[in-house]
């Protein structure tokens, strides 16, 4: 299936997946201008940014039955609520406003991660093919879209505020080809009372964590590594966060016809050696241009990891428990973008960016130990 199929396909959730990579995108080449704003340290920051998981994990509770309730509305109210809280970061001054908006930030944006990725995999069932590289290859695209833009926009002078108000008229637009029909269950196989498959989820959502940890990493992180370690300009800094947006955007779109022929744990594999080989040219790097090769090596690496894991979750768990089941491994997942910038903040400050950079690789290494449970795992059901 061509990418451009895979995209008209699954329409809705692929314009609530750019929504998304757009607002990150725009943040992440903020960074050091929100940092300063509010005269944060590193590990401070990282800290502070702790607020998003918390946002993130209270979504973990009420997503489900909130996508339930608003069924083909559910995209477009997630990304015009995404679109209120990202005004909030930039009005903020203070280290614990700041902390606040974050946690608004995380609550709006996991609502629409989840509600968008169980749409993605509600079609691939009812499609019997895989889309979801292709839409996180739109999130890349998009997020690549935000970081490009703003660095020109920070080139200009304009503060953070304006440019998320100009994203939210763009979001408001978008929203109007978001609804999208939901497919319930059929009412013998709810009440079937299936016992949920929290061992497999845990799993899934673990291997979808360490892939967004390491992203998160460098969306949060390298436009300092840039302009602090290397001495870059405010647009080389904003360049960091973009080239990993469009190599990611690479990977995912090569990864959507990679899954149609290869084995998807295969795959995983490979793209873990690749995320380890660049985060290591990252932290070594002595100049912006080879930095942007090791965050580029690290976004092709990472780039198919995460869809590939909730892939996985939508296809080892009965239709009934799907919608359940991507939200509880999407929230696992998601929580990486949130602990992992806390994580290079901590590690920044007690010995700097250029060892942050290198625990990357540790962190994917990980990889090489759950994956195999989780294949044996899809080999027993199938069996």
């Amino acid at each position: 299936m061509s990418v451009l199929n895979a995209i008209r396909i699954s329409r809705a959730p692929a314009f609530a997946f750019a929504t998304v990579g757009w607002f990150w995108g725009t943040f992440a080449a903020y960074v050091p201008e929100l940092k300063a704003g509010i005269g944060a340290d590193d590990a401070t920051f990282g800290l502070i940014l702790l607020g998003t998981s918390i946002g993130l994990m209270t979504t973990m509770l009420f997503a489900p039955m909130l996508d339930e309730r608003l069924g083909s509305k559910a995209l477009p109210v997630a990304a015009i609520c995404l679109s209120l809280a990202f005004l909030l970061p930039g009005l903020m001054t203070a280290p614990m406003l700041f902390f606040g908006a974050m946690a608004l930030t995380g609550l709006a944006s996991g609502l629409l991660d989840v509600v968008m990725n169980a749409r993605v995999s509600e079609l691939e069932a009812r499609h019997n093919k895989p889309l979801m590289n292709a839409n996180h290859g739109v999130f890349s695209v998009s997020y690549a879209f935000g970081a490009i833009l703003t660095g020109f926009a920070r080139e200009a002078g304009w503060p953070p505020v304006a440019m998320f108000a100009a994203l939210g008229c763009l979001t408001l637009v978008a929203t109007v080809f978001m609804r999208m029909e939901v497919e319930r269950a059929e009412e013998e196989e709810i009440t079937a009372r299936w016992a949920f498959p929290w061992n497999t989820v845990i799993l899934c959502g673990v291997v979808v964590m360490i892939a967004f940890m390491a992203e998160a990493a460098v969306e949060s992180w390298s436009a300092l590594h840039v302009e602090r370690t290397l001495g870059g300009r405010a647009a080389e800094g904003a360049l960091g966060p973009a080239m990993l947006g469009l190599t990611m955007a690479v990977g995912r779109f090569s990864g959507q016809a990679v899954a149609e022929r290869f084995n998807d744990y295969h795959v995983i594999t490979g793209a873990a050696i690749l995320a380890v080989l660049g985060s290591l040219i990252a932290a070594t790097a002595q100049s912006p241009l080879w930095a942007y090769v090791g965050f580029g090596t690290i976004g092709l690496g990472v780039s198919v990891i995460g869809p590939l894991g909730l892939a996985i979750t939508g296809r080892l768990v009965r239709p009934s428990q799907r919608t359940k089941a991507i939200s509880r491994a999407a929230v696992i997942g998601f929580s990486g973008f949130f602990v992992a910038p806390a994580m290079m903040g901590l590690i920044s400050g007690a010995y700097g960016l250029r060892v942050a950079f290198a625990s990357i690789s540790i962190l994917v290494l990980l990889l090489f130990v759950f994956v195999p449970l989780l294949r044996r795992r899809e080999i027993l059901r199938s069996s």
